[in-house]
């Protein structure tokens, strides 16, 4: 079986479930070694059972992405250990709660910005010496189809997904001249638990598993990947 990151240290937000679990799984099985993070210590080790049966490993790392001094000290603790970092997958997200704008409450409104940007933003800040350390550094934002369609009652997670477009794609224009590329990516409609709470009268069995999309990730975070500042999207 082909090894395209045999050797890489590759992390993983939200890696619990969903797609940044079937990520993980895939990135593993791809040779990296996967810093998997996710809030739910229980859900990380049996994902860490998953990749070990496959021959992979992992770092389980524990962490509330608004604990935002932790991902200050999350670059240090990676460096000290591996000296670079070869891929960052920024996976985690929050939707909040699909309402009329202005009946959005402020601490919903706060925990989309901190979940779905500022989170991104103190892991580029964390993490981006580590990235230039690697002779091949590749960064992947999760971003969805909500950032342009403008849809009614979506306001809060669309407005907080265009932010991390330009946040990422910002980012993309800073690393033109480097060894790093950073892209998006739309895995349009997936059977997942933020999907299902989105649409609860969605049948689940016409949708796309995570694993489809995980390949996708797979060849957006390999070093022969030389895409930079694109959104891509998944067609299953």
């Amino acid at each position: 079986m082909s090894k395209p990151l045999a050797g890489r240290i590759a992390l993983v937000t939200g890696a619990s479930r969903g797609i940044g679990r079937a990520a993980a799984i895939a990135l593993a099985g791809a040779g990296a070694h996967v810093v998997a993070l996710a809030r739910t210590s229980g859900a990380l080790e049996e994902l860490d059972d998953v990749i070990q049966k496959g021959g992979g490993a992992a770092t389980l790392v524990p962490l509330n992405l608004r604990d935002f001094e932790a991902l200050d000290r999350l670059g240090k603790s990676i460096f000290e250990r591996w000296g670079r970092l070869d891929a960052v997958l920024g996976n985690a997200g929050s939707l909040g709660v699909l309402t009329p704008l202005a009946h959005l409450e402020p601490k919903v409104f706060q925990e989309l910005i901190e979940v779905n940007v500022t989170a991104n933003w103190r892991l580029i800040r964390s993490l981006d010496p580590l990235l230039r350390l690697s002779d091949a550094g590749r960064a992947l934002f999760v971003s969805s189809g909500a950032a342009r369609k403008h849809t009614a009652f979506w306001g809060g997670y669309g407005m907080a997904k265009a932010a991390l477009e330009a946040l990422a794609l910002t980012y993309a224009a800073e690393c033109a001249t480097t060894n790093v590329k950073v892209n998006l990516l739309n895995p349009g409609a997936m059977r997942t638990a933020m999907r299902a709470r989105a649409m609860p009268g969605e049948d689940p069995e016409t949708l796309p598993k995570p694993d489809a999309v995980a390949p996708l990730i797979v060849e957006l975070l390999s070093p022969s990947n030389m895409k930079n500042g694109e959104l891509v999207a998944f067609k299953a």
